[in-house]
């Protein structure tokens, strides 16, 4: 379990220091996970495929352990399809493909990938349809008919999250060739919200390191677009419930352009009452606010303002004021400061459903899939 807070002075980006680390990472070109190996993926050679995935074999145990199985909305895709045969090979995964099952069968053989053993569904001809349109009907409680449950039923995003919800998978993993809206819009209305959650929010996990043993925590980088106070909190206790999945031990810091009151906005006064709320509600988490980036992560800036806060200068989880700066933030950390970073990962539903970006490649398929199916 990763407990040592990270550290992100100016030496962490220094290039000098970061081409050091490149160098290392490139000595090795080859990983064992979940019992396959392979080499770069499409023959790449990016230094943070060369590092040993420690969190993700830990994952892939906890799959070992309790088989479930992931269905995929978009079977006919390569890059689902090359994600998919490594998770067969590797055995620790059920797998749906939707879609009908000679484009699916045609387009694997075609990329060379073995998807034995995956089960291949088609809306169009699945048995069971008409008894999943009557499970809509009642779930959508006359928002939709009969008649608008079964034509939703043909697009692979509703069917797939009827899937989950009628137990014949246990999570969805899709949106690699739609909207993130697209993915979200049938979780809500058919999986919906755990009991004690409002919203659906997102967090990403980054990290950093040979083992992956730098890991932060950012949310919401990815749905609530202007989050209220109380959809704060709930995205703080999210976060913080994902950062302990993935070995962190949550020191939450809510982020603003202001540092304890030092300028007057609305949005200061939004972070510094989720802050005061957030606490009631996570007495035991260590949660500390409002601060600018420096003072959550310098100690001798943080300890300056916030003088004894075990969160300043030593915080790993990021709540942000706005998705605006939340999607910014995680992308300055992937792309200047070398993190992988993993997500959105989407909290608050009853299901893990989860979402791809259009421009995911299949190792990012093949990641997001344990990630999704590890944290039921």
């Amino acid at each position: 379990m990763y407990t040592k807070p990270p550290v992100f002075g100016n030496s962490q980006f220094a290039p000098a220091q970061h081409k050091k680390r490149r160098k290392s990472r490139e000595k090795t070109c080859r990983n064992e996970i979940g019992g396959i190996k392979y080499e770069y993926w499409n023959g790449r050679t990016s230094p943070k495929e060369t590092e040993v995935w420690e969190l993700f074999d830990k994952l892939i145990e906890i799959l070992k352990a309790n088989h479930r199985t992931i269905v995929f909305t978009e079977g006919e895709d390569a890059r689902i399809l090359d994600a998919a045969s490594k998770l067969l090979k590797g055995g620790f995964l059920g797998i749906i493909l939707v879609g009908p099952a000679e484009g699916i069968k045609a387009a694997a053989e075609k990329g060379g990938y073995d998807i034995t053993g995956a089960r291949i569904v088609d809306p169009a001809t699945y048995e069971g349809m008409d008894e999943m349109v009557e499970k809509m009907v009642v779930l959508r409680k006359g928002k939709m008919t009969a008649d608008e449950c079964r034509a939703n039923l043909a697009k692979s995003n509703y069917f797939g999250t009827m899937l989950v919800k009628m137990g014949e998978a246990d999570c969805l993993l899709g949106g690699a060739t739609y909207s993130t809206a697209d993915t979200v819009r049938p979780a809500l209305q058919l999986i919906k919200t755990k009991p004690g959650n409002t919203i659906v929010s997102s967090c990403f996990i980054l990290t950093r390191g040979k083992d992956e043993e730098e890991r932060i925590a950012m949310g919401d980088c990815a749905i609530n677009i202007h989050p209220t106070e109380d959809n704060l909190v709930e995205i703080a206790q999210e976060t913080a419930k994902c950062a302990r999945a993935f070995g962190i031990d949550p020191k939450v810091a809510f982020l603003s352009f202001s540092t304890k009151g030092s300028a007057k906005d609305d949005t200061v006064t939004l972070m510094q009452n989720a802050v005061a709320k957030t606490k009631e509600a996570m007495p035991d988490t260590p949660v500390d606010g409002e601060m600018q980036f420096d003072a959550a992560v310098s100690p001798e800036v943080g300890q300056r303002k916030f003088p004894g806060s075990p969160v300043a200068g030593y915080a790993n989880t990021f709540i942000f004021p706005d998705v605006n700066a939340g999607n910014i933030g995680y992308k300055i950390a992937a792309r200047l400061g070398g993190f992988n970073a993993y997500g959105p990962i989407l909290l608050g539903l009853n299901a893990p459903i989860n979402d791809l970006s259009r421009g995911c490649n299949a190792e990012e398929v093949y990641k997001m899939a344990i990630i999704t199916a590890a944290l039921i």
